[in-house]
């Protein structure tokens, strides 16, 4: 049989990372190319004495449907969380719990995009999210970074080329790939401009709480009057990626669609998973929690910066986060950077090249991901290690 596939999905590959964590399953690959949270990081006992406990004193409600909109005591957990922790709800807010920010991404372009409507992107930015735009066959507009977030001059030139322009999708804090985090004056310029134009901002936020060096910036939408920033949020980086829970934020005119359209997705979020969450919240201690994150990944990055130090050649640059799981290494400008990663494989070690992260495919790259949230110490010193002398060999 030939099948003949939807133009959404016709020219959609396979996800990058997806296929680099193939080539990983092999026990002697030392891989950097993963987002995973660290092993350590898992609240493992935590959540087995939850489940048991749900099971145990209300596993009808565990195990049957539930509301579209989410659990309502996680849901009203997580509207006070968001008001006094995020300052991200305001009076004419809502909040509907999703399956993943992933899902929460889609939704929101589900609901405002038709084909042919532009989306502007950080270039680069997260590989999941340019392909869940692309499905939607919008024209993905990607703007270059800056040190400190997206270079405002020309997302202004990008949103006055491109009258229809629907969505801007930002990831202010430890930005996936690249680490950086949005200064605040750039935060309340990309404001003016989404105002300026009409363009809502997708407020992607999945690190915002693994902040291990400096001081936290305030979101983008706590500066909204205006209706034009949904945030995203989930706990896959703080609590459990498999659970599958994330959630948004979003004015209460644009979330009734919302609601339909996941209605029409998946009905609604896992409900024993939502309520591991809420009763983590409830009994335990949140903060200790995240300290103990932010000190793992404190002491993993700084690893990771001090063997790059040590062994890469000094024509290779790297971002410095100051939170995140994620580094951005730069080669030499006209280096071959796909022939490094696979060079980089060949002996032992796998991250992902930098056009993974691209708006187009075409767009121009020297760079690659590395990430040191799911290797072990000695892991990320042997694999340093090997790549250091790659690079003073091919740089």
């Amino acid at each position: 049989m030939n099948y003949t596939f939807s133009d959404k999905m016709e020219a959609l590959q396979p996800s990058a990372i997806r296929e680099i964590l193939k080539a990983t399953a092999d026990p002697n690959i030392i891989s950097f190319a993963a987002g995973n949270p660290a092993p350590e990081a898992f609240p493992c006992e935590a959540v087995e004495k939850i489940t048991a406990e749900i099971m145990g004193q209300n596993p009808i409600g565990a195990l049957q449907y539930s509301i579209s909109e989410g659990y309502p005591p996680l849901r009203d957990m997580m509207k006070e969380m968001c008001r006094s922790r995020y300052g991200v709800m305001g009076e004419d807010d809502d909040l509907i719990i999703v399956s993943g920010a992933q899902q929460g991404i889609d939704l929101v372009c589900k609901c405002l995009c038709n084909e042919g409507d532009t989306i502007i992107v950080e270039n680069p930015s997260f590989v999941g999210a340019l392909n869940t735009l692309r499905s939607y066959n919008a024209n993905l507009v990607g703007v270059a970074m800056d040190q400190d977030g997206i270079n405002i001059e020309k997302l202004e030139e990008a949103l006055k080329a491109n009258s229809n322009t629907k969505l801007m999708y930002l990831i202010p804090n430890f930005q996936n790939p690249s680490g950086i985090t949005m200064s605040y004056e750039k935060r309340k310029a990309v404001y003016a401009l989404a105002k300026k134009y009409g363009v809502i901002i997708l407020e992607d936020n999945p690190y915002g709480e693994l902040r291990f060096r400096g001081e936290d910036v305030p979101a983008i939408k706590t500066l909204d009057e205006d209706g034009l920033v949904v945030y995203c949020g989930s706990f896959s980086k703080v609590l459990s990626p498999g659970l599958r829970v994330g959630y948004l934020v979003a004015n209460k005119n644009l979330m009734g669609k919302i609601v339909v359209a996941k209605q029409c997705t998946d009905v609604h979020t896992t409900i024993l998973s939502q309520m591991i969450c809420e009763r983590f919240l409830a009994e335990y201690d949140f903060d200790q929690h995240i300290a103990n994150l932010r000190e793992i990944y404190r002491k993993k990055c700084g690893l990771m910066i001090s063997e790059m130090d040590k062994h890469f050649s000094p024509n290779v640059t790297h971002t410095n986060p100051e939170g995140g799981l994620f580094l951005w290494c730069t080669l030499p400008q006209g280096s071959d950077m796909l022939g490094f990663c696979q060079k980089a494989v060949e002996n032992g070690v796998a991250m992902v090249p930098g056009n993974a992260f691209m708006a187009q495919a075409t767009d121009p790259t020297t760079s690659f991901r590395m990430n040191f949230s799911t290797p072990t110490d000695e892991k990320i010193i042997e694999g340093c290690e090997i790549l250091g002398r790659l690079t003073k060999e091919m740089f």
